[in-house]
């Protein structure tokens, strides 16, 4: 674990001002909710032990993540597996030491690391839970997110966060603002990803295959987006350096969320059917993606040298991968 220090773009005061995530929507989140649709009030959706995140993660024996799922999330993408608690803000409030109390339990159920998922709009109260148990935590913390975030906050948590976790979904815009509300999700994302790298060096893994300090970036084939994803591989090989980071590809799409469910956003509605329901504005998503889309983009990674790090069978597409929400731990 590294020393603890306070950063004023941190702390609680952030709030009246939100500038936490690239929106920076500049709202007083104590008396109204920001972008992400929500108030300085933390809420949980579970705090549990996690098998299912990558080896070096959750291992592969007992023990698990301990991971503790924020409600509520700055990107909103339409397809998101965890659409309940990031569009919808299922959870339940917890005060900061409530917050710091799960952190320990999990350490003392076998938590391998305290695993942060979609925190960034939360991350005064996360700080000032970690600062009330920085003497009894030996854990490291991993910063689990769509990597949509400030470079001058990835530096701000240089002292509090070991593993970052981060996605990069996208290169193209008119993607990430079709599917995540996002054009700038690129700009940003790569940025902050580089500052992640900078900060934490190769990963360093211990005698069990457990990540102790490292960035471990993911990132998830979409339907009829193979020629992005390729791109994007190439822009890592040109612009990363090697051995510098593990590359977590994954082929898990499953439609969910606003596809699934046929949600329309205001900004792109759908039309009515033969029998008059609403159709999907992504109609494009309501697939699982093949096999040649996931083995070209498998192959180009290979081709690239981007082998340090996970490639998941395609035969990962499956919702049994999204846990339970329902406030287990919380």
């Amino acid at each position: 674990m590294t020393p603890y220090s306070n950063s004023n773009l941190l702390s609680m005061d952030a709030y009246k001002d939100c500038r936490l995530c690239p929106r920076q929507c500049g709202a007083n989140r104590t008396v109204r909710t920001g972008y992400c649709g929500c108030t300085d009030r933390t809420r949980v959706a579970r705090a549990a032990l996690h098998m299912w995140e990558e080896p070096c993660i959750s291992g592969t024996f007992s023990g698990g993540s301990g991971a503790v799922f924020f409600s509520g999330c700055t990107l909103g993408c339409c397809f998101c597996q965890n659409y309940k608690i990031s569009h919808d803000r299922f959870g339940k409030e917890i005060s900061v030491r409530q917050l710091a109390d799960s952190f320990l339990r999990l350490q003392e159920e076998g938590a391998y690391n305290i695993n942060l998922v979609t925190a960034t709009h939360y991350l005064p109260s996360v700080v000032s839970a970690l600062e009330l148990v920085k003497d009894r935590l030996t854990i490291p913390i991993v910063y689990n997110c769509g990597g949509y975030e400030r470079p001058e906050i990835v530096k701000a948590l240089s002292e509090y966060v070991d593993i970052w976790l981060p996605d990069l979904k996208y290169m193209d815009r008119s993607l990430s603002a079709r599917y995540s509300q996002a054009s700038d999700y690129f700009e940003q994302a790569s940025s902050a990803i580089r500052q992640m790298i900078d900060q934490t060096g190769a990963p360093v893994l211990d005698d069990r295959g457990i990540m102790s300090s490292g960035v471990i970036i993911r990132h998830l084939v979409l339907p009829g987006a193979r020629q992005d994803s390729i791109r994007l591989l190439r822009w890592m090989k040109e612009n990363l350096p090697k051995g510098s980071y593990y590359l977590s590809l994954m082929s898990q799409y499953t439609p969910a969320g606003a596809v699934k469910e046929g949600t329309i956003l205001p900004s792109q509605p759908g039309q009515k059917d033969s029998a008059g329901r609403q159709e999907s504005a992504y109609p494009e998503l309501s697939r699982r993606i093949t096999t040649y889309e996931y083995e070209s983009v498998l192959n180009t990674a290979l081709e690239l040298g981007l082998d340090m790090g996970y490639m998941q069978k395609k035969s990962s597409a499956k919702e049994e991968y999204t846990p339970p929400f329902n406030l287990e731990g919380v």
